[in-house]
């Protein structure tokens, strides 16, 4: 049986290059613009050929951990080596520095919200039971009968 509509543009090379850009970021419409073809175009790829779609997994797979390793060192804080440059009277001065960076409070709960939602997130849910994990039950007592000597609220 003959294939309808036109052939496709994919070519076996689209797999590593789609994955090396994912690897530095890029998104599916940013895919779509470097191949010159529609994003459904990349979505369609990405459902029929099977090497393109591990590409996209492994690509956008490694740009998520440097995301998730900078947003832990930005929770936790952290320092890296830098120099610091001067300039007096023509005279250049490179001098080696440590910067430091703080924790950061927003990151922190960012990720304690995603990586600890049961302890962090912002509606908790509590569950009360009663004993041997049961439902908790209320117990009313109705008593029938002449109200009891001293009852001063009858008006």
């Amino acid at each position: 049986m003959a294939q309808r509509g036109r052939p496709s543009s994919y070519k076996p090379e689209y797999a590593e290059q789609a994955r090396k850009l994912c690897e530095l970021g890029a998104t599916d419409a940013d895919l779509a613009e470097f191949f010159e073809v529609h994003v459904a175009t990349i979505y369609r790829w990405a459902a029929k050929k099977g090497e393109f779609c591990e590409a996209l997994k492994v690509g956008k797979e490694v740009a998520d951990d440097r995301v998730e390793r900078s947003l832990y060192h930005r929770a936790v804080g952290y320092s890296h080596p830098d120099m610091h440059v001067s300039s007096y009277l023509g005279d250049v001065k490179l001098t080696p520095i440590t910067k430091h960076y703080p924790p950061d409070t927003t990151a922190m709960i960012f990720w304690l919200k995603n990586r600890r939602r049961a302890d962090w997130r912002d509606k908790q849910e509590h569950e009360h039971t009663g004993a041997d994990g049961l439902p908790l039950s209320a117990a009313v007592t109705v008593t029938i009968g002449p109200p009891p000597q001293g009852d001063d609220n009858n008006g």
